[in-house]
């Protein structure tokens, strides 16, 4: 007999009291344990040069993916070209631009020191700096001069003391302004799909940078060094740590430890805390569980100096300290612990007249090799937005604007024509899909997972109809409870369901149509539930054929939702879960398999199906796709792609929903899809199932 999934949709959704401390105190729990593990394993097991050289190469390799730059794009043509020059007090500027990928326009102001009369250009290489850019731009009368105008006098100091000196606008805050807020609150989440960060970007560009200043006279290439503050800051971490040509860098304001980013604040609010007040351009994709002293790490022994203000609260003290120590013992395997500094001023997150002679120090030391020249803060008068402006008009071939659409753009698997070689192609492409699941996309998933300690918690009966609540441990810091429901009258029921619960509005639907008898079992906020006697005799009716109804939310949904999805709160805690290797959806498949396995242990059987609706059904084919006892996938108005969920970490890098749904044969699965055109999309499933001699395995309606 074929069971449909309970989700009856007779009542609209109840209006709920919200009480979201139970979720919100699990999420505070789970980032603790994840930001502990992760300083357990940052860079403790480093006890010699001879290994960290070892290891650094396949670290580097690993970073460039973790930043959506493996394997490195090719260094297409520049296109360099000076659009203009203008004069300061005791320097020269030009106004330049090239191509860092084709379309993607980099917008520059190229420092260099006065020539002396009669002579175009200056006597000999310079030490040269690359400034990045942080967030600072300016824009009079709606047009945008870019982030470079408002951090002119960093590199009209160095032109004016012997430096020359290239500043780049950032992505974002440029002539031809991107985005660098994708998750921080334009709902892209895809970018998490395709492994897409604009720190990788930044980045990109930054060593694109490094391309076009060994190709001018005025530079010596071997004395190059970077600094930049706040997003500057990071854009220096990531290109210091990319790219050996860089000699020195003094990156500002630009990174503290994990527990900064993931812990601090959460005690008071989960949108409050160091992760809110960055952007995405702050972040790696940080499958491999990173602190950000491995990025340091990857630095050494090339001279840092890292510098911060003492009450900068989007860069806290306590985080940078703690990153600090860690970076100073891998300088240590080197012998070079003057190599890394520490420079702390006074102030809020603001550019101070301290920092900059710091920065200034530090570059003549090391580029210099001068430590005998006093440093003062002596910044030229500035000059107007419009004398810096590169370009007159937007180029017609930018694709500022789309880069994150066009630069990892999802895989498209062709299914040969022939069912013969069809069937060969996916006997071997399904175990490299499988292994790409478990090493790319679900690579966070607990490698020595808890007990599941499963418990019994509640036991009621009511009219004929039984529930128990049966609490589980998914994972460290994350409790769950399984809730399972059958007729007193079939004591052995025949057929096992596990349906997931993919949204509030589902969640709520189903303690309406139980009512309230059962809401504290089901730990429902609202005790005075609304109830249909009329739908709930259906509802026993349905298990009085041998049916048992296994229900699980996963973590964030009903009884743990911390938030309103959407929310400033939701959106803060959703934007963790990469920082700790993982995606909030790719840890919810996780709950759905660790449920399966509770549901082992209570019973003594796992369930015969799995079962969901929308984005509850595509987790819980994922969840599927790893726990064979599961023979039969039940879904109900599946995505057809993963551009509207669930959001799992480089999942778009593999596949796509029809060959998720391929990779479930030999089980059978049921598809019920609310539109002919998402019904097109599975023509490749279906075809696919043809070649392989799985017809009778798929069903689509």
């Amino acid at each position: 007999m074929r069971v449909a999934p309970f989700l009856l949709a007779l009542l609209a959704s109840p209006a709920f009291a919200e009480d979201y401390s139970r979720g919100q105190k699990l999420m505070r729990d789970y980032f603790q344990d994840q930001v502990s593990q992760i300083e357990a394993n940052c860079l403790t097991h480093l006890t010699t040069k001879a290994a960290w050289e070892k290891e650094r190469v396949e670290r580097r390799q690993q970073f460039f993916d973790m930043m959506g730059l493996w394997p490195l794009p090719p260094r297409t043509d520049l296109k360099a070209k000076i659009t203009g020059t203008t004069q300061g007090e005791g320097f020269t500027v030009e106004k330049l631009h090239f191509q860092s990928m084709p379309g993607l326009y980099v917008t520059a102001n190229f420092y260099l020191p006065r020539a002396n009369p009669g002579r175009d250009r200056v006597a000999s290489k310079l030490p040269t700096i690359l400034y990045v850019c942080g967030h600072g731009n300016v824009v009079v009368d709606g047009i945008s001069y870019g982030t470079k105008v408002n951090y002119q006098y960093h590199p009209a100091w160095f032109a004016t003391h012997g430096y020359a000196c290239l500043i780049l606008d950032t992505h974002q805050l440029h002539e031809i302004p991107g985005i660098h807020h994708g998750t921080h609150h334009l709902g892209m989440w895809w970018w998490h799909n395709r492994g897409y960060t604009p720190a990788g970007l930044e980045c990109w560009n930054a060593m694109r940078a490094l391309d076009y200043l060994e190709t001018r006279p005025e530079v010596d290439a071997k004395r190059i060094g970077v600094t930049g503050r706040s997003g500057g800051g990071a854009t220096s971490w990531w290109i210091t740590a990319a790219d050996e040509r860089i000699q020195a860098a003094v990156p500002v304001a630009g990174i503290c430890d994990m527990r900064s980013h993931l812990c601090e604040g959460l005690d008071k609010s989960l949108k409050s805390g160091v992760i809110a007040g960055h952007c995405d351009c702050m972040y790696m994709v940080n499958s491999r569980r990173w602190d950000f002293a491995d990025i340091v790490a990857l630095c050494a022994p090339r001279p840092v100096l890292l510098g911060n203000t003492d009450d900068d609260r989007i860069f806290p003290v306590p985080g940078y300290r703690r990153l600090a120590e860690k970076a100073r013992k891998v300088y240590a395997l080197y012998g070079a612990e003057e190599k890394f500094q520490l420079l702390e001023t006074t102030g809020p997150h603001k550019d101070t007249p301290e920092l900059r002679k710091g920065i200034n120090l530090w570059m003549n030391r090391w580029l210099k090799d001068d430590v005998s020249t006093k440093v003062e803060d002596d910044l030229p008068p500035k000059l107007k937005p419009q004398d810096l402006k590169v370009l007159a008009k937007r180029p017609e071939d930018s694709v500022n604007e789309t880069i994150q659409e066009l630069r990892l753009p999802p895989v498209v698997l062709e299914l040969p024509k022939s069912p013969q070689v069809a069937k060969e192609w996916w006997a071997s492409k399904r175990p490299e899909l499988m292994k790409a699941l478990e090493e790319d996309v679900f690579r966070g998933w607990p490698k020595n997972p808890p007990s599941l300690k499963p418990v019994v918690s509640a036991d009621v009966t009511h009219a004929g109809v039984r529930l128990r609540g049966i609490d589980f441990i998914s994972e460290t810091g994350v409790e769950l409870r399984l809730f399972v429901v059958v007729s007193t009258e079939v004591p052995k029921p025949q057929t096992s369901v596990l349906e997931v619960i993919g949204t509030e509005e589902e969640w709520k639907k189903l303690c309406s149509n139980l009512g309230p008898k059962f809401a504290d079992a089901l730990l429902a906020t609202e005790s005075n539930l609304p109830f249909d006697e009329g739908t709930f005799r259906g509802y026993r009716q349905m298990l009085q054929t041998g049916v048992a109804f296994a229900y699980l939310c996963p973590r964030g949904i009903g009884p743990t939702a911390w938030a309103k999805p959407g929310e400033r709160d939701d959106v803060q805690v959703r934007r963790r879960f990469p920082l700790v290797g993982q995606t909030l959806d790719g840890q919810r498949v996780w709950d759905i398999r660790r449920a399966i396995q509770a549901l082992r242990a209570v019973e003594g059987h796992a369930p015969q199906r799995l079962s969901g609706k929308g984005q509850g059904g595509a987790l819980a084919l994922y969840a599927g796709l790893f726990e064979p006892e599961v023979k039969v996938i039940s879904l109900n108005n599946l995505p057809s792609s993963h551009l509207e969920g669930p959001i799992l970490m480089n999942i778009s890098r593999h596949l796509e929903m029809p060959q998720a749904v391929a990779l479930a044969f030999p089980r059978t699965i049921f598809l019920q899809l609310d539109s002919l055109e998402v019904k097109k999309s599975f023509e490749w499933t279906q075809r696919l199932a043809k070649s392989i001699g799985a017809e009778s395995k798929l069903e689509i309606k």
